[in-house]
């Protein structure tokens, strides 16, 4: 008679592991095939919409191919001391993160900033050398324009693996990070220990080699307070960067968002951008 309970229990084991095991390979399958969706956030603009922001700005569409059109706005300042090329994080569009840009202009910088593919107005097929690709062509774009001395690269986010690759590849003024990543994969092997992310990730982002080429100055800001990208990653991005320019300043309660609103980060920017 006690056979029979044990049989019914190793039945429904079996079958509750059949039940674990499908929704394993289904969230990996899902991983996989839908990472872009989980990565990244865009938000579409029609081709018509205009922008409107409180500094002078020129909207601008850049070719880097001819499959690929990159929306940017291009902020400009009566006597500006230099230019900040500035990469944004993963969701929205232009009509957002050109408000963010506003603060920087009001240092009287000219601020450019582009849409990545598939955000905004911007069109094109995603993928990380794509990416790169894109961020080099602005540098370039910037360089007809500017002295290579007076251009700042910033990467808020997302944004800062890719502000990290163009500092690597370059000879800017100065690299400052906003909330950046060991790299994409070290913040992903976090969310999903359990799931073999390094096969799955088609999208590494590896901050850590890119700055440890980099040879102007960096700054690294971060909060610790930040659940999207966790303090301690950016920690060990500024453990393998060059120890002879690096500045890291840590906000205190500071979350992935809100670091503005910290006197230690209006401080620091004060500096930087004085």
């Amino acid at each position: 008679m006690s056979s029979i309970p044990q049989n019914r229990l190793r039945r429904r084991l079996k079958r509750i592991l059949k039940i674990l095991l499908i929704l394993y390979v289904m969230i990996t399958a899902s991983l996989y095939f839908l990472q872009e969706k989980l990565l990244f956030l865009p938000t579409s603009l029609d081709q018509e919409y205009e922008y409107s922001f409180k500094y002078p700005f020129e909207e601008v569409f850049l070719k880097p191919s001819d499959k690929v059109s990159l929306n940017a706005i291009h902020f400009k300042s009566e006597s500006p001391k230099g230019v900040i090329l500035y990469f944004h994080g993963n969701a929205g569009d232009l009509s957002r993160w050109g408000i963010v840009a506003e603060y920087f202009v009001a240092k009287e910088y000219d601020v450019f900033i582009m849409d990545y593919r598939t955000y905004g107005k911007s069109k094109g097929k995603l993928s990380e050398q794509g990416f790169y690709d894109d961020a080099q062509y602005c540098y370039d774009y910037l360089l007809k324009q500017y002295d290579e001395k007076d251009m700042i690269v910033f990467g808020r986010s997302l944004g800062t693996g890719l502000a990290s690759y163009v500092a690597s590849e370059n000879h800017p003024k100065q690299l400052i990070l906003e909330t950046p990543f060991y790299s994409l994969l070290d913040v992903a092997k976090r969310r999903f220990p359990i799931f073999p992310v390094s096969s799955l990730l088609r999208y590494k982002f590896p901050s850590h080699k890119f700055i440890s080429s980099v040879e102007c100055p960096i700054t690294i800001v971060h909060g610790t307070e930040d659940y999207v990208v966790p303090y301690d990653s950016a920690q060990r991005l500024f453990e393998v960067a060059p120890k002879t320019n690096i500045t890291f300043v840590t906000i205190e309660g500071g979350g992935h968002n809100n670091l503005i609103s910290f006197n230690r980060y209006r401080d620091t920017m004060d500096a930087l951008l004085q």
